[in-house]
């Protein structure tokens, strides 16, 4: 190890241990204030570095039948998905999907392993430990022979110093982000109103007959191949747009003929997720590139001189239109838009004037968007690296 850092064991540095559930838990749960803190994943997911308070409380009953955690504990989750590592920053009980590692003594810095116990350098250990099982669960005889650098304590520091400087920068980055999503909403709201009371402002108008053409990609799957024409499905229509390079797909060139024949996306359509877990999401496709799509997708292109392609967007991507169109299916297994349906959706229509002027703001938004997502990859790359680095000793 670089530096003459020495490789220990987890279990040399904390005791390990997994919570428990009384049950059935909803009858020891209270409201009573006085209860003790019962920590549940959402607490946690929500809570960033620190688990400050829990939403829910337990009965001194629920107590004795669960484990009960400090302030400067750890907690990982013991899924599959080997959750990232919180801190206590209160006391609490947590039931059986949590592990607790509590630091044995004083030579552990709570910011240095929070920042190891997340990094991909213990993540891969814990898969290659789990990849014989079954059910690949973290599990304390697991955790317990995971061998860490042990630093001295004035080198975590400075590695724990080191990272959290850079996630801080990652973390405005994704505050800038989430702020320009909210602007654009804004924008809308200022512009055009209530999107669905606003039907009683402006002209209203289905969706078929204020489009061109809406149409929806290939039934039957083409064989994926390692080159060839863009083969675009609901995988690649994201919160923030269309994202094709990041996990491309291809079909042959006689394929896509055959599917384009019949569905042929331009620049300045909207696609529409129709079919699956993510259905009703929509994205201008910027791409002046030919592609094929899945029946995932719908294609919709909007009558230039009624209807402005960002206008529609929006207007399918807000919370209330949404709700409205997926109606029933909001909790079925299996969410499904047909065509007939989504041809039949009523639009308010304000003078294209005004959705021009719309699409102009977001466009400016968008450029802002654009240069913080490319800003944040570059943090997270130079994280990575940085995290690799210092816990190579090589900082």
């Amino acid at each position: 190890m670089s530096n003459g850092w020495p490789l220990v064991p987890m279990e040399d540095i904390f005791e390990i241990a997994r919570g428990g559930s009384p049950r059935p838990i909803d009858s020891f749960l209270t409201d009573d204030p006085d209860g003790v803190n019962w920590v549940m994943i959402s607490d946690a997911t929500e809570s960033g570095k620190y688990i400050n308070s829990t939403k829910k409380r337990i009965r001194e009953e629920g107590v004795k039948r669960s484990r009960v955690v400090q302030p400067g504990d750890f907690l990982l989750t013991n899924s599959m998905s080997f959750g990232r590592p919180y801190i206590m920053n209160t006391s609490g009980c947590i039931h059986d999907g949590w592990l607790v590692l509590s630091p044995r003594n004083q030579n552990v810095s709570p910011d240095f392993f929070y920042h190891l116990l997340g990094s991909d350098f213990v993540y891969a250990e814990f898969v290659r430990r789990a990849a014989g099982a079954t059910v690949k669960n973290l599990n304390i005889e697991l955790v317990k022979g995971v061998q860490v650098p042990l630093p001295p304590m004035p080198e975590q520091r400075r590695i724990a110093e080191v990272l959290d400087r850079a996630e801080a920068l990652r973390a405005k980055r994704r505050d800038a982000l989430t702020q320009l999503d909210t602007l654009t909403q804004s924008i809308f709201l200022d512009l055009f109103g209530h999107p669905i009371v606003s039907r009683s402002v402006w002209p209203i108008s289905t969706l078929s007959e204020a489009c061109e053409k809406i149409s929806d990609g290939t039934h039957h799957s083409p064989p994926i191949t390692p080159n060839g024409v863009p083969y675009i499905t609901a995988k690649h229509l994201k919160e923030h747009g269309l994202d094709f390079e990041s996990d491309p797909w291809f079909v042959s060139e006689d394929d896509h003929r055959h599917i384009f024949s019949r569905c042929d996306p331009k620049a300045g359509d909207v696609l529409y997720i129709k079919d699956g877990a993510t259905t009703g999401i929509a994205a201008v496709n910027r791409y002046a590139y030919e592609f094929s799509m899945l029946s995932s997708l719908a294609l919709l292109r909007p009558n230039v001189s009624r209807l402005d392609a960002t206008y529609l967007c929006s207007w399918l991507n807000n919370p209330l239109v949404k709700r409205e169109i997926l109606g029933d299916m909001a909790g079925a297994a299996i969410r499904r838009l047909t065509l007939a349906k989504i041809k039949a959706v009523r639009i308010p229509l304000p003078p294209l004037s005004l959705q021009s002027k719309y699409a102009r703001r977001v466009a400016a938004v968008e450029k802002l968007n654009a240069a913080h997502r490319a800003s944040l990859s570059e943090l997270d790359a130079l994280f990575a690296v940085l995290q690799h680095r210092d816990f190579q000793g090589e900082l």
